[in-house]
């Protein structure tokens, strides 16, 4: 188990090691001015003494993308659920929901504000709209793949519609499921940064525009470091959650068998 997990772990930890080391000696040897690109260890010494400051933007930005990308997973989840058992209606929405995926994020938030004005709700339709997408698109083709043999098997034996999708759509589209899950959340938290960089006055955007200004380039990359962070931990919250779920749903189809 140990020595799978390093095998996991391990070359990516080294290479991230290698590139640290080749920065901070790069910097160092060329004397390459702190503004312009600071050395790890500077960047360090910064998230130290500005751990405080950093704490409360962190938890803001935390608190937006979560609440975005929850919105945005079950309105995404239960566009999904909807429009699979209407084929017709799903070929006529289906484009409308690409359509929605090619307007600019930094495009339509300004007009959110006109409509919302300034507070948190245009943000986090911005949040949900970017997770609704994947999450929508890949329930969907889950659903749809959906082994035939199986549903006309549960068709013969009597089970009804809502028998037929819970027990064999659903549980059958759950991969395909998290992987949307999952590539929503990497993208809320980006999409939370842009939405931060409008009409705020807290957050790790609102934080960054404001060390760009200064030229405090160590600060932005320790903002940067927090965005990185808090995107894996919400990617690696989902995958314990479809471990867990998926592992459940095969365990308690074994059991019933």
């Amino acid at each position: 188990m140990l020595r799978r997990k390093f095998v996991q772990v391990g070359p990516p930890l080294v290479a991230v090691l290698l590139l640290l080391i080749v920065w901070q000696v790069t910097v160092s040897v060329f004397d390459i001015e702190k503004w312009m690109l600071p050395s790890p260890y500077d960047i360090v010494q910064e998230a130290k003494a500005s751990w405080k400051t950093l704490l409360g933007h962190t938890w803001a930005t935390l608190k937006l993308t979560l609440v975005g990308f929850g919105i945005g997973s079950a309105v995404g989840l239960l566009v999904a659920m909807v429009l699979h058992p209407v084929p017709i209606v799903r070929r006529a929405v289906y484009p409308l929901i690409i359509i929605s995926q090619n307007v600019p994020t930094i495009a339509l938030l300004p007009l959110l504000m006109i409509w919302f004005g300034f507070g948190l709700l245009p943000k986090i339709i911005v949040i949900a709209l970017v997770c609704f997408f994947p999450i929508t698109i890949a329930t969907m083709d889950g659903l749809s793949r959906t082994d035939r043999m199986m549903v006309d098997y549960m068709r013969m034996a009597g089970a009804s519609r809502m028998q037929l999708f819970w027990k064999l759509e659903l549980p059958h589209a759950l991969p395909s499921m998290f992987s949307g899950l999952k590539i929503a959340a990497a993208y809320s938290v980006m999409s939370a940064l842009v939405a931060e960089w409008i009409g705020t006055d807290k957050g790790i955007g609102h934080y960054m525009l404001l060390q760009q200004a200064a030229y405090r380039t160590d600060r932005m990359f320790v903002a940067i470091v927090i965005v990185v962070l808090l995107g894996v931990m919400l990617f690696q919250v989902i995958q314990f959650i479809e471990r867990r779920l998926i592992h459940w749903h095969g365990q308690r189809s074994t059991d019933e068998e």
